[in-house]
């Protein structure tokens, strides 16, 4: 009898969750059509926080590292994602929002004093020079502050998730809830102190735009967290990371089926070397870069 190293029913679920992170990028493209993007990432907060915080732990004696996480990740992580998303295709921001993984592994020489060596490092300088392939293209002349912020925010989602290294003593609903909870009062005063319009997308919002908060927040926070946190506590995480190189693969796919964007060939070209260089940091370290943050 043959017997897989992953139950089949497992790697679907792998691969589910996959696809909810990656298809999105596009949900999160379509929202922005309607709402402000710090306020929409506001709502996506509210909403997930109103799911959890009833019933998770209080995260007595770590509110100051759950609040730093909410600074980092809630806020900035978020803010400066979907900020920038709105500005570019979301092809181009699920490719270079993988930068996150090169940028975790960088932290985690410096901050875990893990040795870098030359395949991690030759797996960093393929990734950005992949995205730097993307950036090269005429079509992103107009939108190289756009595709900053997602490279900030790929660099601050690293940041995060040291931080939330160090709240192992906490589950991850936990930190999750409450970090939301933190995060929206920050994200509100932002949203109105730079931007405008919430009003009248609260009363312009038509069914679609609310189901893209809807997704946001309980399709790809709930659902699919709640599957990923199943199945590591199955597998170890070498055997889950590698399925996340999916969530690029998808994420242009329904950029490009759903939203109608272009594959361009540097699109193409520069996608297949981000993942090729993600590929081989995750396989020679997969813990250190292990989404144990909330992704996009």
């Amino acid at each position: 009898m043959i017997r897989f190293a992953i139950e089949p029913r497992d790697v679907a679920a792998f691969v589910l969750v996959m696809m909810i992170w990656g298809f999105n990028f596009a949900v999160v493209k379509t929202g922005l059509l309607t709402f402000p993007p710090i306020f929409m990432t506001a709502l996506r907060f509210a909403l997930v926080a109103l799911v959890l915080v009833p019933f998770v732990k209080v995260p007595r004696g770590h509110f100051g590292g759950v609040l730093l996480v909410a600074v980092t990740l809630g806020f900035l992580h978020f803010a400066l994602m979907f900020t920038g998303l709105s500005g570019i295709d979301a092809a181009t921001a699920a490719i270079a929002i993988q930068l996150q993984v090169p940028f975790a592994a960088l932290l985690a020489a410096f901050v875990f004093k893990d040795r870098l060596g030359w395949r991690r490092a030759l797996g960093m300088a393929i990734a950005f020079a992949g995205v730097a392939v993307i950036a090269g293209e005429p079509r992103m002349a107009s939108n190289y502050v756009s595709l900053a912020l997602v490279v900030s925010a790929a660099m601050i989602f690293a940041v995060s998730n040291v931080v939330v290294k160090k709240l192992d003593m906490l589950d991850g609903w936990t930190i999750a809830g409450w970090m939301s909870l933190f995060a929206v009062p920050q994200l509100l005063v932002a949203s109105f102190v730079l931007e405008e319009g919430q009003a009248t997308a609260l009363r312009q919002a038509d069914w679609l735009a609310w189901a893209c908060v809807v997704y946001n927040a309980i399709v790809v926070m709930v659902v699919g967290y709640g599957i990923w946190y199943r199945l590591l506590r199955r597998y170890e995480m070498n055997t889950a990371m590698p399925f996340t190189l999916l969530v690029p693969l998808f994420g242009v796919l329904t950029g490009v089926v759903v939203l109608g964007e272009s594959l361009s060939v540097g699109l193409a070209i520069g996608g297949l070397l981000t993942v090729v260089g993600v590929g081989i940091i995750i396989l020679r370290r997969p813990k250190l870069v292990a989404p144990e943050a909330e992704r996009v």
